[in-house]
């Protein structure tokens, strides 16, 4: 089921009803998530519902061991153990395959030939998010930042909440597991501003899809285009990935809001960013974050004056999560160094107006030139090979085999492309400064949302899975 479908209005419809007015007690309630998450789940694939499940008991008897362990040897073997498990299971789904085809390859260019057999198993949906969603508990467990907590329907619940199960965002078991117990009830303001998040997403979604086309137009594309087609291209691959998650966690978001339940933003306008840092501070923050606290800090952090180092492989792993595929990891390992670049040119005198509050005319300075880095590594991240993304920089710049003219309608949809990623963070700064003094005008709150349900259903397409799905 895909949120911006009928079948699933029909499926949350019947879930309220159960959820808020047939079942007033607590553990009913707990019993009714769990059923209708593996349900929502095994629409894409009900084989991959034991592998969940397993999952979250696997790591909810793990947490409750390191709970009683008495050693830090032993609590350290049990996570260890949680560990291997979870990253055990990614890897087998996501990367088996990917390192075999790899390890032929290599040893192809001394020329021998390997043909080294391949699992070909499907990639279960979601299983990068509440893989690291499981994992996150047992760290927390063992780091003793929160205590085992009993009750493993409600673990397996909040491991399986549907609203955002497929694609995240990643939550901690801290965030969710409270609410899980607690079962929030929601306010008729949490109502309305999870409806006003469900339509805005919607809308980005239907968006997202339409910059699909041109995206598709300069990444697919077997005959060469012109140079400003490249570039329209590229623009709106970056506004189409943006809408695409960004649409689904404001759906995600909205969803849980309207059943009580609170999680955190994914997104905080991320192209408005002035900095590799400051970009990776409003993007994917539930990832980000994921890594820093449970990767990078593991790793040193900024400590031993490892921090380059440490900077790198986190992002390097971070690329490699979104994908098995080399471009995902030239993506990471770009974002590193970029990341890695700006920290070490803040310890240059001649940059460190760059790192410090700015006049207007150096913020959209180095706003151009975040904007302008990103997009560069958003063609990594699209490309279907190192090569073809290599090509494509190239192109952009004028040094390939695009064409020198632009075809006739190219500047207007050049034109649209920046108009509706200016729409979408229109939109988001509406949501998030806007939401309180919309809400408080009924008339006009209920008009905007019959107009964007309205839009959406006449130039939508359901059918459409999302991006992130396939991570």
């Amino acid at each position: 089921m895909i949120f911006n479908t009928p079948i699933f209005y029909l499926f949350f419809v019947l879930f309220v009803l159960f959820y808020g007015v047939l079942l007033l007690r607590q553990r009913p309630r707990v019993y009714l998530i769990v059923v209708a998450s593996l349900i929502f789940y095994g629409t894409w694939n009900y084989r991959f519902i034991p592998l969940l499940v397993f999952s979250g008991v696997a790591d909810y008897f793990i947490a409750q061991a390191i709970g009683r362990a008495a050693s830090q040897r032993g609590r350290k073997g049990w996570v260890t153990l949680s560990v291997a498990i979870n990253l055990g299971i990614l890897g087998l789904f996501k990367y088996a395959d990917f390192v075999l085809l790899s390890v032929a390859d290599f040893l192809q260019l001394f020329g021998v030939t390997a043909d080294l057999p391949t699992l070909g198993w499907v990639l279960p949906v979601g299983i990068s998010f509440y893989t690291f969603q499981s994992l996150s508990y047992t760290i927390d467990v063992y780091r003793g930042e929160m205590e085992p907590r009993k009750g493993l329907v409600e673990f397996v619940a909040a491991l399986s909440f549907f609203p955002q199960l497929v694609a995240g965002p990643i939550l901690r078991a801290k965030q969710i597991l409270p609410q899980m117990h607690e079962l929030p009830v929601p306010t008729w303001k949490d109502v309305k501003h999870g409806l006003l998040l469900v339509t805005a997403g919607i809308l980005k979604k239907t968006v997202a899809d339409l910059l699909a086309i041109p995206a598709a137009r300069a990444f697919d594309s077997v005959e060469p285009i012109s140079l400003m087609e490249t570039w329209t291209g590229v623009l709106a691959f970056a506004g189409q990935i943006y809408g695409d998650f960004a649409g689904y966690t404001d759906m995600a978001i909205g969803l849980a809001l309207m059943l009580g339940f609170k999680i955190p933003p994914n997104f905080r306008v991320p192209y408005f960013a002035v900095s590799p840092v400051d970009f990776w501070r409003r993007w994917h923050i539930s990832l980000s974050t994921w890594l820093r606290d449970y990767l990078y800090i593991s790793l040193g952090g900024n400590r031993n004056n490892r921090r380059f180092r440490n900077v790198m492989i986190t992002m390097l792993l971070g690329g490699l999560w979104h994908g098995a595929a080399w471009t995902f990891v030239a993506w990471g390992a770009f974002h590193g160094m970029l990341i890695t670049a700006s920290h070490a040119l803040g310890r240059v005198k001649a940059f460190a107006m760059f790192h410090q509050p700015a006049s207007r005319w150096v913020t959209v300075v180095k706003w151009a030139a975040t904007f302008y880095l990103v997009m560069l590594g958003w063609v990594l991240f699209r490309a279907t090979s190192l090569s073809s993304g290599l090509s494509m920089l190239a192109d952009m710049h004028g040094l390939g085999g695009a064409l020198p003219g632009p075809i006739a309608t190219a500047p207007t949809i050049l034109l649209l492309t920046v108009a509706i990623i200016a729409l979408l963070h229109w939109m988001d700064y509406g949501v998030i400064r806007g939401a309180d003094k919309l809400e408080s005008k009924p008339w006009l709150f209920w008009l905007l949302i019959l107009l964007g349900q309205t839009l959406c259903l006449m130039v939508g397409e359901p059918s459409n899975e999302f991006i992130y799905f396939q991570f």
